[in-house]
């Protein structure tokens, strides 16, 4: 049998065998012992915030979106306003959401190259008195940069307004501690850096502020209101479960918890990110981002100027060598993308970049260095 492929992506990511082992069973939806194991998943996932006591996990079927969908849809109702903060396609994807949902919405956009400015969300919400909520993408990775959550919350809070984040791709990496951050709610998924496999969602929601959205949803599905509620008195899900993906993130759970959680987890994937920009900047390649900007989930890179680079041939020999990366995303940058997270350390980032070495010279291509590093 093939071994499966390194993805070196931002989700679905490379699992650990034990995660893939846990999906090899059968269970019933109604059954004890799968309640047992959604009840601790809730529980644990409250705990990655700090949230005992005041939060509440509510998980949906379907991918990261889904979610992100559910919690617009739930919280922002036919009377508020959501001032979206957006740069990257994730943010755009958010109004986007609004706008089929038919809810108000106001943008503030910025370059994927640059974090969103918590100044400017000061002077819009002064601006518009008519916006109630405020929506954030943590880590934009479209282009792989930390937006500065903690003040944006800081800035929405001081003008009485309500936080929504979408912590897709942070999720489990990057400190969100709701004790110090202010926000109602933050949406992630199972197959990112807590390391599942797709298939679930999950939105946390600040219970005082989930008991208000009664009603306000778009979607029978995307319902978040109604479907805590039937959970909460039924321990059962609306409708069926992914099983097989829970168990196998309750699995991931564990191997989180046991690599010391948000900081282990993120600390990995730090050292991963630093092999790799310090491997593919001595090959000549440039990031997009400056480090102080750049997040160890994701990292773009320019493309090389070298008339030999053809992305789809070095694409495909990676794949063919067993390393999966990702095009680019970007309207400012011809770029492409390299993830950090998943079962990978340092032993696979630096098989990574020897790989890397070894497609270059095969394609005679001499440097990575982009355009603009060729012509100085």
């Amino acid at each position: 049998m093939a071994q499966d492929p390194w993805l070196l992506t931002p989700g679905p990511l490379t699992t650990s065998m034990t995660v893939k082992q846990a999906m090899l069973h059968d269970w019933g939806s109604r059954d004890a012992g799968f309640i047992a194991v959604n009840d601790r998943m809730r529980q644990r996932l409250v705990a990655m915030i700090g949230g005992e006591g005041t939060f509440s996990t509510v998980p949906m079927q379907g991918s990261g979106t889904f979610a992100v969908e559910a919690m617009i849809g739930t919280f922002i109702g036919p009377k508020d306003k959501l001032l979206i903060l957006i740069n990257g396609a994730y943010g755009k994807r958010i109004e986007k959401i609004c706008q089929v949902a038919k809810r108000a919405c106001a943008t503030l956009e910025w370059a994927e190259d640059m974090p969103v400015d918590p100044n400017l969300v000061k002077l819009a919400l002064a601006r518009d008195p008519a916006i109630t909520h405020v929506a954030v993408v943590h880590c934009e990775t479209t282009s792989g940069v930390l937006n500065p959550v903690a003040e944006v919350a800081q800035v929405v809070a001081d003008a009485g307004k309500k936080l929504l984040i979408d912590a897709m791709s942070a999720f489990g990496a990057i400190e969100l501690d709701s004790r110090k951050v202010p926000f109602d709610a933050v949406a992630a998924s199972s197959n990112k850096c807590i390391e599942g496999v797709p298939g679930l969602g999950f939105v946390l929601c600040r219970v005082s502020a989930l008991q208000q959205t009664q009603g306000n949803a778009h979607a029978l599905t995307l319902d978040l209101f109604d479907q805590w509620q039937n959970i909460e008195k039924t321990k059962q899900y609306r409708f069926t479960p992914p099983i097989h993906c829970i168990v196998a993130f309750d699995q991931a759970l564990n191997e989180h918890e046991a690599e010391g959680g948000v900081a282990g987890r993120g600390g990995r994937y730090r050292n991963n990110c630093k092999i790799l920009v310090d491997g593919m900047r001595r090959l000549g390649f440039e990031t997009l981002l400056p480090d102080h900007l750049q997040a160890p989930i994701i990292v773009t890179f320019h493309m090389p100027a070298d008339p030999n680079f053809q992305f789809q041939v070095f694409y495909d020999k990676l794949k063919d060598r067993n390393f999966v990366i990702y095009p680019g995303k970007l309207t400012v940058a011809d770029s492409f993308r390299i993830g950090c997270i998943g079962r990978l350390g340092e032993t696979e980032m630096k098989a990574f970049l020897g790989v890397v070495a070894d497609v270059l010279k095969e394609m005679n291509v001499k440097s990575g260095a982009p355009a603009r590093k060729a012509a100085e």
